[in-house]
């Protein structure tokens, strides 16, 4: 789905890949219906496109929120008259601490976030995608959604569940006119870790990533480059693209690789 004169709605838009979506989507004529937890970030977002509010739109919700999250649509509806697509990007990691460290309600808050937040907003959204000729739903999970991070196991989970729940949706929508796909990226310079209260030992160590570091505006234009070409699966980033490789060739291999690794890095 091209992006011209299309209704957007991104979610985690006040920052990072988020605010990049919309910046790139604005710059494609479309309009965008931005959401966030933190208002001042939405409006650093508009102030930085530069554009009105017929253009960007900012709804501060917390995508847990179901009964908030069902009232968007009407409210996106309402201002901008339609709306053509979604990209569920918002999402935070947990402690870099092995399952059994962490506490009960920090892996409720990641699955929420991650799986429950993405499936809320497809819910809500997805009767009123299926009304237009064409529309889109792009949902981020992550390279951690296809292959194990020591310390991120939750994480993982809940981005591997974005990642079954998006090729299923792909699936019962393919003979519909709403088009489905799911993006894994890899190390993207985002505020993620402070996002989610957490601290990374990841960032003490550039040198581990093998300065395979993508900015997020990279990143964005990776993901709505491959949104107009209607892609079923990108991954963002040499990394990415690497340990997915890895993976297919040898899941054991791989799962140890990334094991020896995460342990170098948070030693430093």
């Amino acid at each position: 789905m091209k992006a011209q004169n299309k209704v957007i709605v991104v979610t985690g838009a006040g920052n990072g890949i988020g605010r990049e979506l919309c910046l790139l989507l604005l710059n494609k004529q479309a309009n965008v219906a931005g959401i966030d937890l933190n208002e001042k970030a939405l409006a650093e977002t508009q102030k930085i496109a530069g554009v009105g509010n017929d253009r960007f739109k900012g709804y501060v919700v917390d995508i847990t929120d179901k009964a908030r999250v069902d009232a968007l649509p009407e409210a996106v509806v309402k201002h901008f008259g339609l709306v053509d697509g979604l990209i569920n990007n918002a999402g935070i990691i947990q402690q870099f601490i092995p399952v059994n460290e962490l506490p009960m309600d920090q892996i409720n808050l990641v699955m929420n976030v991650n799986f429950y937040g993405t499936l809320n907003m497809i819910k809500a959204f997805l009767p009123f995608l299926l009304k237009r000729p064409e529309a889109h739903i792009v949902n981020i999970s992550s390279m951690g959604g296809f292959i194990s991070f020591p310390g991120q196991t939750i994480y993982g989970a809940a981005k591997a569940a974005v990642k079954i729940f998006t090729e299923g949706l792909y699936a019962e929508l393919r003979d519909s006119s709403v088009k489905v796909t799911v993006v894994h990226p890899g190390a993207i310079a985002t505020n993620i870790t402070a996002n989610s209260g957490v601290e990374s030992p990841t960032m003490k160590n550039e040198s581990v990533k093998g300065g395979m570091t993508l900015s997020p505006a990279a990143a964005a234009k990776i993901i709505i480059g491959g949104m107009e070409k209607n892609k079923f699966r990108i991954t963002v980033g040499k990394d990415a693209r690497f340990l997915d490789l890895l993976y297919r060739l040898n899941p054991r291999f791989a799962t140890n690789f990334i094991s020896k690794m995460m342990k170098k890095t948070m030693k430093h």
